[in-house]
């Protein structure tokens, strides 16, 4: 009998724990459950989403971004998500979004962690960098690709390398295409 007793004491104590582990929601679980709440729109939207990415782990332990797609009334858009993971539940921190061929180059985050984003469909850049940490580009689709750099530091410049050797610093702004894009709205 106290066999039993001490088996039943070291059994049901692992048992209740894994099963409480099993109940956790997974990031990817918490990321559709999130995005099938803020679909807000009539179904003559057409309203669509697609994670495109997403890693774990990236500043710190229990934390992660995810790289998604949504297409709305606006047209398609892509952005980038910071998340948290606090005593087993994941909480939406940071986000930021682009658009293909907008005068936007890139964006930042505003609080730690700093973010650098944006969004490139010109094959011949290799790399970006935002200060000095090196971005990682995700490829979204045919020439579409996604670039973003985590860094400490607020306000870096933001330079592209691009396949023939050149460096080019970037403004987060085109002046030239913003200009271009109010003449036509003028006209």
């Amino acid at each position: 009998m106290k066999i039993i007793k001490k088996i039943l004491l070291t059994v049901i104590p692992i048992l209740t724990l894994l099963v409480a582990c099993s109940n956790e929601q997974t990031f990817e679980d918490f990321f559709h459950s999130k995005m099938e709440l803020k679909n807000e729109y009539d179904e003559e939207v057409n309203y669509s989403y697609s994670l495109v990415y997403q890693e774990q782990n990236v500043v710190h332990p229990n934390d992660a971004i995810a790289i998604f797609t949504e297409n709305k009334l606006q047209g398609e858009q892509i952005f980038i998500a910071y998340f948290e993971q606090e005593n087993g539940t994941w909480s939406w921190k940071q986000t930021r979004g682009a658009e293909w061929d907008t005068p936007v180059k890139w964006s930042s985050m505003h609080q730690v962690p700093y973010i650098y984003s944006g969004a490139i469909n010109d094959v011949s850049i290799e790399e970006v960098y935002a200060g000095k940490e090196k971005a990682k580009i995700v490829d979204v689709e045919g020439d579409k690709r996604f670039w973003y750099a985590i860094s400490n530091e607020k306000d870096v410049d933001v330079k592209i390398n691009m396949e023939d050797g050149t460096q080019e610093v970037i403004a987060e702004i085109d002046e030239e295409m913003l200009k271009g894009w109010k003449k036509k709205k003028n006209e």
